[in-house]
C-alpha cells in the first residue's frame, strides 16, 4: 500500500477553503493510488495557542459537523487523517484529529499531552484528551493517531500499538524559535527525529511524521520557523522517505504491512514485556 504525508504552511484560509487545498491533495493522491493521506496539526481551525484566542470558528462534532465539513474529502480510495480544532460540550476546546473514509468519519483522537512551551500555550486553550489512545481498521490495515506533543511519550505509542495499530500517525506542528536555532536546533530536530523512529523500533511498527512548514510571526515578535522535514520510518525505524525543510509537498511512500507482523515476531518485544512489575508507571513518581 502506499502513505502520503501532506507537508502543508498553516493558512489564514476560512476551513471551507482549507478543505479545497486538501481536496487537490486527495485527488492528486487518488490518481497515485494512495490508500492513506496524512495532514499536519491543526490544519483546519488553526492553533489556537501561539497567537491569539481562537478567532476561528472551532467545528462542533456533537452535531455532525465534522462530517459535514469533510464531506468534500470522500474518496472512493483514499483514507484521510486530518488535524483540527474540536468545540466539545461545555466550551471545552480539543485539538484534534479525524480519520475520514468514503463520506465517513471512522473516529476522532484528542491529543493527550498538553504541552505549555514559549509560543505554544496550548495549556491555556486546550483541555487534555479524554478518548484514551485508540486505534481504526482501515480498508487498509489498523492505524493510530497521536498528536505533535504525544510524539515523545514511548507510552502512547505503545498502548496503540497494542490494539493493533501497525502505522503510527503523527499530525505535528513543530518549530525552532529563531533566535535559539543556532545553538539548539541540531540537537533539537535530531532529539525529535530519534524518539520517533525509536517507536517504530519498540513497537515493530511503521511511523509516518507529518509537520508544518513556513516562518509565522505573531504580532511584535521573531515568531516560529516550522521546521517541516515530515518522514515515514521502517519497522527497525529506518527512513524511508523524507521531506524537505521548507517546501509544501507531497511525501509518496509504499509501505509493506506484512514487515509488522514478520518484525513483531522476531523482535518479541510485545511477548517479552514484564507487565506484572510495570504498575509503577501510572504513578507520577517513585519514592
Amino acid at each position: 500500500m502506499k502513505v502520503a504525508a501532506y507537508q502543508a504552511p498553516l493558512t489564514a484560509c476560512a476551513d471551507a477553503q482549507v478543505i479545497s487545498l486538501i481536496r487537490q491533495q486527495v485527488d492528486r493522491c487518488e490518481a497515485l493510488g494512495v490508500e492513506i493521506l496524512c495532514c499536519p496539526e491543526a490544519l483546519l481551525g488553526g492553533l489556537a495557542d501561539y497567537v491569539d484566542p481562537p478567532e476561528r470558528a472551532a467545528i462542533d462534532t456533537s452535531v455532525g459537523g465534522l462530517d459535514r465539513l469533510l464531506a468534500p474529502l470522500a474518496s472512493g480510495r483514499v483514507t484521510v487523517v486530518v488535524g483540527f480544532t474540536e468545540r466539545g460540550g461545555g466550551g471545552y476546546l480539543y485539538n484534534a484529529a479525524a480519520v475520514f473514509s468514503r463520506g465517513e468519519v471512522l473516529g476522532i483522537y484528542r491529543k493527550m499531552h498538553i504541552p505549555d512551551d514559549p509560543l505554544f500555550y496550548e495549556k491555556f486553550y486546550f483541555t487534555p484528551g479524554d478518548l484514551g489512545f485508540r486505534a481504526w481498521q482501515t480498508r487498509y490495515g489498523k492505524i493510530g493517531v497521536l498528536i505533535c506533543w504525544d510524539q515523545w511519550y514511548p507510552e502512547g505509542a505503545r498502548l496503540t500499538a497494542l490494539q493493533g495499530a501497525e502505522i503510527l500517525f503523527y499530525p505535528t506542528a513543530i518549530a525552532w524559535h529563531p533566535k535559539e536555532k543556532s545553538e539548539y536546533g541540531t540537537n533539537q530536530h535530531s532529539a525529535w527525529e530519534t524518539i520517533q523512529r525509536s517507536h517504530a523500533v519498540a513497537n515493530g511498527c511503521y511511523v509516518a511524521v507529518v509537520n508544518r512548514i513556513g516562518l509565522e510571526k505573531p504580532a511584535g515578535g521573531d515568531g516560529l520557523e516550522f521546521w517541516g522535514q515530515s518522514f515515514v520510518a521502517g519497522t527497525s525505524g529506518q527512513i524511508l522517505a523524507k521531506a524537505s525543510a521548507d517546501k509544501e509537498e507531497i511525501l509518496l511512500v509504499p509501505v509493506d504491512l506484512g514487515k509488522v507482523e514478520v518484525t513483531r515476531t522476531h523482535w518479541p518485544f510485545f511477548r517479552d514485556r514484564r507487565i506484572d512489575a510495570y504498575g509503577d508507571l501510572t504513578r507520577r513518581l517513585i519514592d
